[in-house]
């Protein structure tokens, strides 16, 4: 079985890009008509797509628009142009919308999805939009937030619906509560979920801001030294105003909380460091010690490359190996398992999951998975481990899986995009010495690279 070793080299360098053209209105418009046909397909005649501040992902895909400050509703029915329903300071955001902008959405205000004490008086009530619709007696109503849930996870199974309460509610009085479902799995469900199967446009996008994303990451580990405050050190990121996924988390020493952002301490030597960047479609944290060796460890800890950072490696190697189309999510998770037992490695969440404008979807890995790896599919390579005395190490970034005819695609629509993602793959495979399956596309400027001492960044794991 192959070992890691630890070498020294310079990291890659594979060049940034401009911000990618937004996808064209038709493109917007075939992802309206997939909706329909998946409606179709489980006997829906209505489809209520709600969204707000966090959870805007699925209305984003579909539209183009996002609500900002506020809550936002798209409602496909029997009539041919959807209709999107915003709050008073949205109204001015509708034309960020190709569909909107070209005819192609109807839009109407209600206040109530407005902050508390905006003016409410004129707006019709929630019903009597529904009722417009036509939501009634008939309807089959589908409501798409989200999350979804199994008969396990609720006894209500496909009628547990997490969007507001006011909003089903309504709905439950004109259709009745045994029509009105929940269908947010339409979009994330691992295997069929709308979102799962990336376009040409979204990729690009996304190798975007993984490029962003990991820039900013390798800029602030080669900032990285002694006393640096925790602050100044997250400035190296240069955050261009480009939406965010999530907060940007940096730990180190005693600020060891979880998900911590940057609090105002000073970095030393000898502690424990981790840090992650995270834009739409894009996600990169690496973790180790601020140390220039094993050395400056605890003494506990000394053994951090040979027994925690360099068997994760292995197995994330491993993992890599079978990132195939039709390999089933089980497989990803069993190598995982097997390779880095709980007990020492503490890996308590999915060994990888899908990512999109959301930082989770869904995951097609878990124990017994049979969900099926396929093309389209962006995937976050989060395998978190965690452990009291060595603490953790990562390896997180994006990658898109893609069969020969969306790389056709991608190399006549990208084709420096395509370029780029060929000379990562190069580098994981003959530098890093990673078997990478031909489909698998890595789209962060980092890819693969692990320095488990960060004040000697040059220092990187590869398999010998």
């Amino acid at each position: 079985m192959r070992k890691h070793k630890l070498v020294e080299m310079d990291w890659p360098v594979f060049g940034e890009c401009e911000r990618p053209q937004s996808a064209p209105w038709e493109e917007f418009e075939s992802r309206i008509t997939a909706a329909r046909a998946a409606m179709a397909e489980r006997g829906l005649t209505h489809l209520v797509v709600y969204a707000d501040r966090e959870h805007f992902a699925n209305l984003a895909y579909l539209t183009g628009f996002e609500p900002r400050f506020e809550e936002a509703m798209l409602i496909l029915g029997p009539r041919a142009v959807p209709l999107l329903v915003v709050g008073n300071e949205c109204e001015g955001y509708l034309k960020i919308s190709p569909l909107w902008v070209n005819g192609k959405l109807r839009s109407e205000r209600f206040q109530p999805f407005s902050l508390l004490d905006q003016p409410r008086e004129s707006s019709r009530q929630l019903q009597d939009i529904f009722r417009d619709e036509g939501i009634g007696a008939a309807s089959q109503v589908g409501c798409a937030g989200w999350k979804y849930f199994s008969q396990k996870e609720h006894t209500l199974g496909a009628r547990a619906i997490e969007i507001p309460a006011y909003m089903v509610d309504t709905l439950r009085e004109l259709a009745s509560p045994e029509r009105v479902v929940n269908a947010t799995a339409i979009f994330m469900e691992p295997d069929r979920g709308l979102r799962t199967f990336c376009s040409p446009s979204e990729i690009a996008y996304f190798e975007y801001t993984n490029i962003l994303a990991s820039e900013g990451l390798k800029r602030m580990i080669f900032g990285l030294r002694e006393g640096i405050l925790d602050h100044d050190l997250a400035k190296l990121a240069e955050y261009n105003g480009e939406p965010q996924g999530c907060h940007m988390t940096l730990k180190s020493g005693a600020h060891r909380i979880g998900l911590a952002s940057p609090v105002g301490v000073r970095i030393q030597r000898g502690g424990p460091f981790a840090t992650n960047i995270c834009y739409w479609g894009s996600n990169s944290c690496r973790a180790g010690w601020v140390a220039a060796g094993a050395d400056d460890l605890p003494v506990e800890a000394r053994d951090y490359v040979a027994q925690f950072a360099g068997p994760y490696f292995e197995a994330i190697s491993e993992w890599f190996g079978l990132l195939r189309i039709g390999t089933p999510g089980g497989a990803l998770d069993e190598v995982i398992r097997r390779r880095l037992p709980f007990e020492k490695f503490g890996i308590y969440l999915n060994a990888g999951h899908l990512i999109h404008l959301d930082e989770w979807v869904s995951s097609p890995v878990y124990q017994g998975s049979q969900v099926k790896i396929h093309f389209g599919m962006a995937i976050q390579v989060d395998v978190i481990p965690s452990s009291k005395t060595f603490f953790s190490t990562r390896v997180e970034d994006g990658v898109v899986i893609a069969d020969a005819a969306l790389r056709a695609l991608l190399m006549a629509e990208y084709p420096a995009m395509m370029g780029r993602c060929q000379a990562r793959r190069k580098f994981m495979i003959d530098k890093l010495g990673i078997d990478l399956p031909e489909e698998v596309l890595p789209l962060s400027n980092i890819p693969g690279i692990v320095p488990p001492y960060m004040l000697a960044p040059r220092q990187v794991l590869t398999m010998a």
